[in-house]
């Protein structure tokens, strides 16, 4: 059975300000896991005035707490970004907070730009090029390996699965080698997907922490009990797209009717290829779509997103795409696996 989970970014509103996303997003997630969704993400990001998970931990810990049985973690923590045992010991105090619940993944960019990654590092000597080292260097420390010199505490022997998150052929060719999951981000940068997912597919050595690959996938979603309201609600994330591809990234803006028609037309075009990876409509709509994508990538997970400006309209969205879920699911056998 595929299973479905949420990523979220904690969107900051025009109007609105850190605090109320906070507490949007652990509504959110407490929402996620009575709908019955396997897990909830949220991502690193810096800089950024329309997104409040740049310390990513904290933000787990507060949605830790609003939670009491789906998994929680990072989609990811941006490994070039962090000392490997601060990582450690952040996650590991996590886990022993919500034991069996953390996951772990990570990316290679920063997450930024390059000034905001100056200061976050003070140095750029680590950078993306050391990150298959980092992220095996993380994983002796979670390992408790002698051979460090270094105990992690918290983190040694936390039980923290990791995952490698890409967006390129890069992602996947790493994931398999150190047999790990790997988390596609089809939901903004979809070109590579079905030839990276080959490549981890073919490729895959069996590890300690998986015995077969394992496969998730960006997928975002903007429902509604009417074609036209859905439409409505991703105008909100197309303009942040547009935004953000034009240099002037801000707070999340309400929706706006007839959006993509006021576009000129290499808008549209950036719109519609970062986007492919999308169902907007009804239920019918997403669970067409849905089946389609699994059809396509035979993925084991997807992880959707959507950012919707109003929080009980993307509630609704969530509930509406699981029962799309549910229904495209209901006669597969039962998952194995992360």
């Amino acid at each position: 059975m595929t299973r479905f989970s949420l990523l979220d970014l904690v969107p900051v509103r025009e109007g609105g300000d850190v605090a109320a996303a906070l507490a949007q997003t652990a509504d959110l997630a407490a929402h996620a896991e009575r709908l019955g969704y396997h897990r909830f993400w949220v991502a690193e990001h810096h800089g950024m005035a329309g997104i409040a998970s740049a310390a990513t931990a904290v933000v787990l810990a507060h949605i830790g707490q609003a939670t009491s049985t789906m998994r929680i973690g990072a989609g990811g923590i941006m490994l070039p970004n962090h000392a490997p045992l601060l990582i450690a010991e952040q996650f590991g105090t996590l886990d022993a907070l919500f034991p069996g619940r953390i996951d772990l993944g990570l990316g290679r960019a920063p997450g930024s730009d390059q000034r905001v990654s100056q200061a976050i590092r003070r140095n750029l000597s680590g950078g993306p090029d050391q990150f298959p080292r980092d992220v095996m260097e993380l994983q002796a420390f979670f390992a408790g390996d002698d051979r460090l010199g270094i105990q992690a505490t918290p983190g040694a022997g936390a039980d923290v699965p990791l995952w490698i998150l890409g967006s390129s052929l890069y992602g996947a060719q790493l994931a398999a080698a150190l047999g790990l999951p790997y988390a596609f981000a089809s939901h903004f940068a979809p070109g590579a997907l079905d030839e990276a997912i080959a490549i981890y597919r073919r490729d895959f050595q069996p590890s300690a922490q998986l015995d077969r690959p394992y496969v998730m996938a960006g997928y975002n979603v903007f429902a509604a009990d009417d074609q036209a309201d859905a439409v409505l609600l991703a105008s909100s994330m197309q303009q942040a797209f547009v935004r953000l591809r034009t240099g002037q990234p801000g707070k999340l803006q309400p929706p706006v009717p007839d959006y993509l028609d006021s576009l000129p037309m290499q808008a549209r075009a950036m719109l519609a290829d970062v986007m492919s990876v999308s169902s907007i409509g009804t239920q019918a709509d997403v669970e067409r779509d849905i089946a389609a994508f699994l059809a396509r990538t035979q993925a084991d997970e997807l992880i959707l997103t959507g950012q919707i400006y109003e929080p009980e309209a993307r509630k609704r969205s969530f509930a509406i795409a699981m029962a799309a879920a549910q229904a495209v699911t209901a006669r597969e056998p039962e998952p194995a696996g992360p």
